[in-house]
């Protein structure tokens, strides 16, 4: 016998979880996460979140069209102003 641990000890057995897999985020939630990001406002908590469910190649593909988006609005508004 051991001065420490018991290997029969059953007060450390923790019940099992079953573990699931990351339920993925579609692309319309990946752009509203890149929407949020251009606005600067965003939880931690959302953060977490969004760093576990989104996809990297669809927020690289909401990054560029949101980028165009702002672009194209930004030309459009100049235009307006000016004429």
């Amino acid at each position: 016998m051991t001065a420490g641990r018991d290997d029969n000890d059953e007060g450390d057995a923790r019940p099992e979880r079953a573990v699931q897999p990351a339920r993925r985020a579609g692309f319309l939630q990946t752009m509203r996460a890149v929407a949020w990001s251009f606005l600067g406002v965003r939880k931690q908590s959302g953060y977490e979140q969004d760093a576990q469910q989104l996809n990297p190649i669809h927020v690289i593909i909401a990054g560029v069209i949101a980028a165009v988006v702002f672009v194209l609005v930004l030309l459009l508004v100049v235009r307006i102003v000016v004429s």
